[in-house]
Parts: structure tokens; C-alpha cells; sequence
């Protein structure tokens, strides 16, 4: 998770590089500074989302797929004592 979150925060700055290259201006001004917190904490802020919507998925595919495992396994039953008979 924290990882995620990272890797989103690094992209934020990247980002925030990437703009100020575009612009052919100065990496680090003292006016602008305040810009790579922000851009990172964006980032950051956006992974952590991003973190909780695949939790999220992966307990809904969780109970769909025990929910499909209880399912076959009350077919088998059901076709081996249909068999039985």
C-alpha cells in the first residue's frame, strides 16, 4: 500500500518537473518551491484513493468467487446423488 502511494507522490513530482521543463524555466525558484509539496501530496492523495478502490475489488471478487466455489460444490452434491439414485 505505502508503496502505491509513493510511486503515485514521485509521479506528482514528476509531473511537476516535466511542467517546468515544458516551460523551459528553472527547476528550483524560491517563489515556486511551495509547488512539489503540493504536486507530490496530489499524487500521494490520488494512490491512497487508488489503494482503497482495489481493496475494495478485491473483497467483491473475494465473495464472488466463494460464493461460485459454494455453488459447484452444492451442483456436485446435487448431480452425485441424482447419480446415486
Amino acid at each position: 500500500m505505502v508503496h502505491k502511494v509513493l510511486f503515485w507522490a514521485g509521479f506528482g513530482l514528476a509531473t511537476r518537473f516535466w511542467q517546468l521543463g515544458l516551460e523551459m524555466r528553472p527547476f528550483f525558484n524560491k517563489e515556486s518551491l511551495w509547488a512539489y509539496p503540493a504536486f507530490a501530496g496530489i499524487g500521494g492523495s490520488f494512490g491512497w484513493w487508488l489503494t482503497g478502490v482495489e481493496q475494495r475489488q478485491q473483497a467483491i471478487l473475494g465473495a464472488r468467487r466463494t460464493s461460485l466455489l459454494e455453488k459447484r460444490a452444492r451442483r456436485a452434491e446435487r448431480e452425485a446423488a441424482e447419480s446415486e439414485s
